[in-house]
């Protein structure tokens, strides 16, 4: 009896002590992705682009319009080959004003982490960057499917999303098992019926979740 006591407590120690190491490193990558996304805006800031490149209707990559150096996107940088290192960021922005002469731009920072030594992205930037994936909306509704078929495992339980239209970020909150395509967010979809969102996908060959926040921030350039 005494002997059978002892095991369960045991077993509700070390149930509580695993609890305890998973909260500690999330709560240690929060914090990691909150640093990095500070040192992402400086550099955003430090490369600048120029907004009349821009649409306010939809993103664009950060990288692709500014002349930044591709080690810069590894956090932390230190200005040589940093393929090797573990977090990253990747960025997306839009103009907040039709006006074209409105130079305040939205700027969408993805915070994300190498899954594996081994895991290879989609992207070709070595990288979890986000990329588009196609869907469709009804309006008042929490779900969207995906309507391109082979980006269906790209958005999963627990992903983050943003609308290419309006820059809006939903979670995902489950990915139904019976119609893989469709997707429940954790609030109404405010965009439109037919659209695209931005996702950060896993590895090509499967694995969990790379990216760990996203922050927005409104820049002057």
């Amino acid at each position: 009896m005494a002997v059978g006591t002892l095991s369960i407590g045991l077993l509700f120690i070390a149930g509580t002590f695993m609890t305890g190491i998973y909260f500690s490193a999330l709560a240690a990558e929060q914090t990691i992705a909150a640093v990095a996304a500070d040192e992402a805006f400086a550099k955003i800031n430090l490369y600048g682009i120029n907004p009349e490149n821009l649409a306010d209707d939809q993103l664009n990559s950060f990288e692709d319009l500014s002349s930044i150096d591709p080690n810069e996107f590894s956090y932390p940088s230190t200005g040589t080959n940093t393929s090797q290192m573990q977090y990253s960021w990747s960025a997306l922005c839009r103009r907040i004003n039709p006006d074209p002469n409105s130079r305040l731009v939205q700027m969408s920072v993805f915070i994300a982490r190498k899954t594996g030594p081994s895991a290879s992205y989609r992207g070709g930037k070595g990288r979890p960057v986000p990329m588009k994936v196609g869907i469709s909306a009804i309006a008042g509704q929490t779900r969207l499917t995906i309507t391109e078929a082979d980006k269906v495992t790209w958005i999963n339980d627990g992903y983050t999303i943003v609308d290419d239209k309006t820059g809006q970020i939903y979670r995902v909150i489950e990915r139904d098992a019976e119609q893989p395509d469709r997707i429940r967010l954790d609030r109404i979809w405010q965009g439109e019926s037919a659209g695209w969102v931005w996702v950060v996908p896993p590895p090509a060959g499967g694995g969990k979740n790379p990216n760990i926040a996203i922050y927005q921030k409104i820049i002057r350039f």
